[in-house]
């Protein structure tokens, strides 16, 4: 009868928890292995307070992508936002992309309001219609102030 030894059946129970942990990682962590199923577009905003590397892209209240990059160009004074987006979704250059809020206290993702009558958006294009996210907090000061 074949006999496994004690050090054989941990070695494969380590490697076995190693690739489980791996796996998971890839999963939860929304990393983009060997895949072209993205393009990259950017815009650029004059404020995104509380916009995250990961947030969602939606269009029409679905999901298109997801932020990829969050930069800051001293140049323009902007803060440059690298998007995502399925290779099935087609833009114009006359796009809008607003950043929003999930609810009233919610994360913050981006909302990408499609044109139709300006040229098709290609890799690494620019939309330059944009809206910076709403301050909450600078809302309520200026009410609970009076200068509203």
């Amino acid at each position: 009868m074949f006999k496994i030894r004690k050090e054989t059946a941990v070695g494969i129970f380590v490697i076995l928890g190693l690739l489980a942990v791996v796996y998971m990682s890839v999963k939860l962590g929304n990393v983009q292995l060997f895949s072209d199923k993205y393009y990259a577009i950017k815009a650029n905003f004059t404020d995104i307070s509380g916009l995250k590397v990961n947030a969602p892209v939606q269009m029409y209240g679905v999901e298109i992508g997801f932020v990829g990059e969050i930069g800051l160009d001293q140049e323009k004074g902007v803060a440059a936002v690298t998007m995502m987006l399925l290779k099935e979704v087609q833009l114009t250059d006359d796009a809008i992309a607003a950043i929003k809020t999930n609810g009233l206290i919610g994360d913050k993702y981006v909302k990408i309001v499609p044109g139709g009558l300006g040229d098709p958006v290609k890799p690494g294009d620019t939309l330059f219609n944009t809206q910076p996210a709403i301050d909450l907090e600078d809302l309520i000061s200026k009410f609970a102030f009076g200068s509203v």
